[in-house]
């Protein structure tokens, strides 16, 4: 072997003095010239693999002494002429792979005496594959390097694919089909409607531990990855002809951060498009700021003049390999830049960062209190880097009949909330799991938010309300779980600008009309760095939602959003508030009875009893979903991303440990006068935000002043 190295100049003819030598692997390498005839001499090869050398030329006829062959490779050599007929004496082969030469005309017809075959594949090839038996190599008519399937037709102008992992639902509504199947050495696959292929070919090297990729655009799509050799190829085939954008996402998820030996690796490949080179050497980590948790986004054009799209990631031996390094997780976005009417286009992978223009039929105004501090002048707000739609006053005035009663909707801690009349209103669509903005207005004093209209109102409404008009059985509440779990997926993994809600519950929960959740009310989240850890901060949120160390310390982390959403879930199951002072000391607070029944295995009991029927496997994986969530530890709470997942039954629900301490200490029939009770408050002449305080309240007014604070946080 002569492994995968630099090795240059030409390959020595001295190889066939060897004639003893059972396997030959020439490698990755960059030899010059031809294969060297010798090499005939080596009558007792059993395995031969050529690939990626720099050789090029025909096959050797003296290649046809090594009759004992059993496994050949031949893969992205500068092969010409045409497949020799005395291959057809190989007849012990069991493993052919002929793949990325430019080898053309038929297929031997000699290839029939190779009947000891498990292994044959012939793609990226110029072969004419007249009188063969297509169901004996399926798809490979399609990946010769003509690519004649739909050729001609453009009748595609888009496709999605989740590389190597199963069908999921991006945070934009998206379908990306499954590409989980096993591709070994030299393998290839074509979907069923030929619309796209992916096909791996080379050496090898498998991974043994993933970690989860949880800071970039839909998670989900890189909690699984392709396992791909030294040279993966996508096409897209059938497609429109035209200017094309092609976007590709990369994460690191075998390498582990500079703290581990496992992080001492470094991948590098390069990545060709439509066959040019357009990165070379390129390292996943290094571009991500040798971050193992980040996706990184590459761009290139592209023009499609035949059809079809390739996109080729090679590895020519660069870097680390007593590591595994060859987990490719690409993903591509393609928008054609021509003018024509073409569909827009979106290629293997995530749609990253471009809205859609959506028309809805409804919008509420959110009108701002004003807060102590005043603005003479709007530059403050026309200096930031976001540029919101700005609307008139007098539009918004005429939106809602001058803001008559009868549009309000409601009032909340930030201000008074209207319904508009207007028929249209544009938006960029990021996710479909969080409330869209449309604009604001700043005019003089009138500071106002307009957000999308949800006409079914909030979700506390629904589960606790007298109106039981809404019918939240348990399909819609399982969405709802799900869809809330992607929203916060996105503003704490996927949003440009990374967010900590701080006051996720059931009533910042709103539904649309057909019972998808949104998330909304962002009048106490807080931006945060990616380099942070956490941020302390004045506690801000709502009593039976916060998590104990944000409540105590004000230690705050997107893991405080990850507790509020544990309550929500219980919510959601039981179909009753976190807190109820008229059942039994066992059963008034929620998370406490649920650990009760969870240890005990009567997790059923917990079910709302208005459930007419409910599916057993959901409800005890919402249940385990919500434990995990409000863990005493925060760094033991899993990330949004892994909750999909989750939720999705892609992974299973982790181990559930023991029963958080502070329940144990804080029971609900303890009646210590030194214990310490939380209310809400709200800072006097402020409209910035609620707080929540700690302090050691009189017994007599306890009742009444918490009473007031959970109605009002609700």
């Amino acid at each position: 072997s002569f492994g995968i190295n630099a090795l240059y100049g030409p390959l020595p003819k001295e190889i066939g003095l060897l004639t003893n030598l059972k396997s030959l692997a020439i490698g990755v390498n960059n030899f010059s010239g031809s294969i060297p005839a010798e090499i005939g001499n080596c009558t007792k090869l059993i395995k031969m693999y050529i690939g990626n050398t720099g050789l090029a030329g025909e096959i050797p006829l003296s290649f046809a002494n090594l009759v004992l062959l059993e496994d050949v490779l031949l893969n992205d050599v500068d092969l010409t002429g045409q497949v020799p007929e005395f291959i057809g004496k190989w007849t012990k082969l069991t493993i052919l792979r002929i793949q990325g030469t430019s080898l053309s005309g038929p297929i031997p017809s000699s290839f029939s005496n190779l009947t000891s075959l498990r292994e044959l594949n012939l793609v990226a090839n110029n072969f004419s594959l007249e009188g063969l038996d297509k169901r004996d190599l399926p798809g490979l008519k399609c990946l010769q390097k003509n690519f004649p399937c739909n050729r001609g037709k453009g009748i595609y102008s888009d496709f999605l694919i989740n590389c190597g992992g199963p069908q999921i639902r991006s945070v934009t509504g998206e379908i990306f089909e499954r590409e989980d199947e096993e591709l070994g050495l030299a393998s290839s696959f074509v979907s069923d409607r030929q619309r796209w292929a992916v096909s791996s070919v080379g050496l090898y090297a498998r991974s043994i531990n993933y970690i989860w990729v949880v800071n970039s655009l839909d998670s989900e799509l890189f909690q699984s990855a392709r396992h791909s050799s030294s040279s993966l190829r996508y096409y897209g085939l059938g497609l429109e002809n035209g200017g094309y954008t092609v976007t590709l996402q990369f994460a690191e998820i075998d390498i582990l951060g500079s703290n581990s030996w496992r992080g001492l690796g470094t991948r590098y490949f390069n990545i060709y498009v439509q066959g040019r080179l357009v990165e070379k050497d390129f390292a996943i980590r290094r571009t991500a700021g040798d971050s193992t948790v980040r996706a990184v986004q590459r761009k290139y054009k592209a023009n499609v003049s035949e059809n079809y799209l390739e996109i080729h990631l090679f590895w020519a031996g660069k870097g680390t390999i007593s590591i595994p390094i060859l987990d490719f997780k690409p993903t591509v976005v393609n928008r054609p830049l021509s003018k024509k009417k073409y569909r827009t286009g979106t290629i293997v992978g995530v749609i990253v960062g471009l809205g859609l223009l959506s028309i809805f039929t409804g919008v509420v105004i959110f009108i701002i209190r004003k807060s102590r501090k005043r603005y003479t002048d709007d530059e403050e707000l026309l200096n930031m880097d976001v540029n919101p739609y700005t609307f008139a006053y007098s539009e918004l005035k005429n939106a809602t009949r001058d803001f008559n009663p009868s549009n309000k909707l409601g009032e909340g801690g930030f201000g008074t909330v209207y319904k508009t009349w207007e028929e249209t209103i544009c938006c960029r669509n990021r996710s479909n799991f969080a409330i869209k903005l449309y604009g604001c207005c700043y005019e003089g004093d009138n500071r106002l938010l307009v957000y999308e209209y949800l006409q079914n109102g909030s979700l506390d409404h629904a589960l606790f309300g007298g109106d039981k008009t809404l019918q939240l059985n348990w399909p819609t509440r399982f969405e709802i779980c799900m869809g809330v779990a992607r929203g916060l997926a996105y503003l704490h993994e996927e949003a440009s600008i990374r967010i900590i809600h701080r006051d996720v519950k059931a009533s910042n929960i709103l539904l649309d009309s057909n019972l998808l959740p949104k998330v909304s009310d962002f009048g106490l989240a807080k931006l945060y760095d990616d380099k942070e850890t956490h941020m302390s901060t004045r506690v801000a949120g709502t009593i039976g939602y916060l998590a104990p160390e944000y409540a105590m310390r004000g230690y705050l982390t997107e893991k405080t959003d990850v507790y509020a959403f544990g309550i929500v879930v219980l919510e959601l199951v039981s179909g009753r508030k976190n807190f109820d002072v008229n059942l039994e000391n066992e059963k008034k607070y929620l998370l406490d009875w649920a650990w009760n029944l969870h240890e005990n295995s009567r997790e059923v009991e917990l079910l709302d009893h208005e459930l007419t029927e409910f599916n057993m496997e959901e409800a005890k994986r919402m249940i385990g979903i919500s434990l995990l969530c409000t863990h005493s530890s925060h760094f033991l709470r899993p990330p949004m991303s892994r909750v999909v997942a989750m939720l999705s039954g892609d992974v299973e629900v982790s181990d559930i440990t023991s029963k958080p301490g502070y329940l144990t200490d804080w029971r609900s029939d303890d009646t210590s006068s030194s214990s310490f009770s939380a209310f809400q408050t709200k800072d006097k002449g402020s409209s910035a935000s609620n707080s929540t305080s700690f302090v050691r309240p009189r017994d007599g007014n306890l009742k009444q002043m918490l009473g007031v604070k959970i109605n009002e946080g609700r």
